[in-house]
């Protein structure tokens, strides 16, 4: 769900010298485009997706002023995993140590996934999203450490944008999603989307 009067408050909030740092960065090799604080570090690497099963992938990373900025692209094809198998896993691995205050649906557009909010033991808040889509897990993780700012948190994880018109649920999916979900203002994100009414 692309909440873009809420970030365009946060934008103004942290003032324009911030604001000036920041710019899209275009994957098309890894179909995704995302906002960093300064130019990320691409590394290839393994990701662990299920108990003893682990995958290649790539980590775009930036630290920076008490905050770390991550997006992981993990290669799905051929491991015949459930996407509520992989996200559950996704999920547990990236709490373990922290407490989870949010956790329910996201949406960027019609790619739909989870969005969580992690208090860290070490005084330190995350927000994650994670996505299985295209035959991959898309995971973006914003981590501020004590003194970090929390409106980068927000700025970065809504920044991700993956291409219009593509979707991992079908038509059928979506307009059930819709149906059940009338009178929300902005698409629902899924049907335990907390803003959707069961009756």
């Amino acid at each position: 769900m692309r909440v873009i009067s809420f970030v365009l408050a946060a934008l103004a909030v942290s003032g324009p010298a911030a604001a000036q740092s920041w710019q899209e960065y275009n994957y098309p090799d890894d179909s995704f485009s995302v906002m960093f604080p300064a130019e990320p570090k691409v590394e290839a690497t393994t990701y662990q997706v299920a108990e003893g099963r682990t995958v290649p992938a790539r980590v775009y990373s930036v630290s920076q002023n008490n905050g770390v900025f991550t997006v992981t692209v993990a290669q799905l094809a051929n491991t015949g995993l459930a996407e509520n198998a992989v996200i559950d896993y996704a999920v547990k691995t990236v709490s373990a140590g922290g407490e989870v205050k949010v956790d329910f649906p996201h949406r960027i557009y019609q790619v739909y996934g989870r969005q969580l909010s992690i208090a860290g033991s070490d005084g330190s808040h995350s927000t994650v999203a994670m996505f299985d889509f295209n035959d991959r897990l898309y995971q973006i993780e914003a981590k501020v450490l004590p003194g970090g700012n929390d409106t980068d948190l927000i700025r970065f994880q809504q920044s991700l944008v993956f291409e219009r018109g593509v979707s991992n649920r079908s038509q059928e999916t979506i307009r059930a999603i819709r149906e059940a979900c009338r009178g929300i203002v902005n698409n629902p994100a899924g049907l335990d989307d907390p803003r959707c009414v069961q009756r």
